[in-house]
């Protein structure tokens, strides 16, 4: 964890205390979400094809609620409560047994010209990375970096990075832009479950260039013990208005099974219309067992700000098995 962290924290408790102590100049709570339902089929590598009508193809559906308090001096409070949902089964949660608040939970303090700590239940910074610099963003269903970087069994026998794309228990702290530059740090702390989770971000995003880099090291996903995961990831996007390209590289060390995994990501998103043709490939190679090759491609509409149509079709390849094909139409709408 960086040594600046604990201090940025001290110093934000402490400008609060010294902040004015009359009642807060404004606060505002404001709720929103995202709904994504498709029809479509999916099939996995090895599996049979599955047909139906689908939630969080393209982005996990959720829902949740933030408020910011200013507490002057420039400083502020905020919190923020998100929770996933199965919008085509009514369920909440990413799956039967996730938590009610797992997409986000936490509360925080953030002055203008120290950046911001938040404590609880936090994105993690190499999952935002992830999403931030390939073409499909954070969808589990179409992303192939998304889905080689975090679903489970990624190969036969083996798995990616683990832990979740969120952490229970832990500190964040981000720090403001200088330059175009930025830094962070997280930690989930043990509380008695035989480790700790910790990583650190930094990054560069000025004009059409952006660029950053994330290191995180993983014992355990809430209070549970976890197979020991090492990951690190280089990323670049350059936007030259006609065509947007990414490209990823990075290396997750499973410590505990002893398999390393090296995944490549390379794309491009070209605005058509009021959308984007959007292009997606990715490449895991694993120093024992099946690699896998996934390439995605598909187009974006959008009919407003907050609403979008889409079309998907997905190719996944893994040694040893069937190769997987999907492809969806749905809708994405924002509130």
């Amino acid at each position: 964890m960086n040594k600046k962290t604990p201090l940025a924290l001290a110093t934000l408790l402490l400008g609060l205390a010294a902040g004015p102590a009359a009642l807060a100049q404004s606060s505002q709570v404001t709720l929103y979400g995202l709904m994504d339902l498709s029809v479509g089929a999916t099939k996995n590598v090895g599996a049979a094809s599955i047909k139906g009508v689908e939630s969080g193809k393209m982005s996990t559906s959720y829902f949740g609620m933030s408020g910011r308090e200013d507490l002057g001096s420039g400083l502020s409070a905020f919190f923020t409560l998100d929770s996933f949902l199965r919008a085509d089964v009514g369920s909440n949660g990413r799956f039967n047994g996730d938590n009610f608040w797992a997409r986000n939970a936490f509360v925080g303090l953030q002055s203008q010209d120290l950046g911001l700590v938040r404590l609880g239940r936090n994105t993690t910074p190499l999952f935002v990375q992830t999403l931030l610099f390939n073409a499909f963003g954070d969808s589990f269903g179409y992303s192939p970096s998304i889905r080689h970087y975090f679903s489970a069994g990624a190969t036969a026998g083996g798995t990616t990075a683990t832990g979740d794309t969120g952490w229970s228990d832990s500190v964040q702290y981000l720090s403001p832009k200088f330059g175009g530059f930025s830094f962070g740090a997280i930690v989930a702390a043990g509380e008695g479950s035989g480790g700790k989770n910790y990583g650190l971000n930094a990054g560069y995003g000025e004009g059409a260039f952006a660029a950053s880099f994330n290191y995180q090291n993983v014992k355990k996903d809430g209070a549970t013990p976890v197979a020991d995961s090492k990951t690190w990831q280089a990323a670049a996007s350059y936007d030259f208005k006609a065509v947007k390209l990414f490209g990823q590289y990075g290396k997750v060390e499973n410590v505990t099974s002893g398999v390393d995994y090296k995944i490549l990501g390379l794309g491009a998103a070209v605005p058509v219309g009021d959308g984007k043709l959007l292009a997606q490939y990715g490449r895991l190679d694993a120093s024992r067992g099946a690699d896998r090759k996934t390439f995605t491609f598909g187009y974006d509409h959008y009919l407003s700000k907050r609403t979008d149509v889409y079309a998907v079709a997905m190719s996944d390849k893994l040694d040893g098995l069937s190769s997987g094909t999907s492809y969806s139409l749905g809708i994405r709408h924002r509130f």
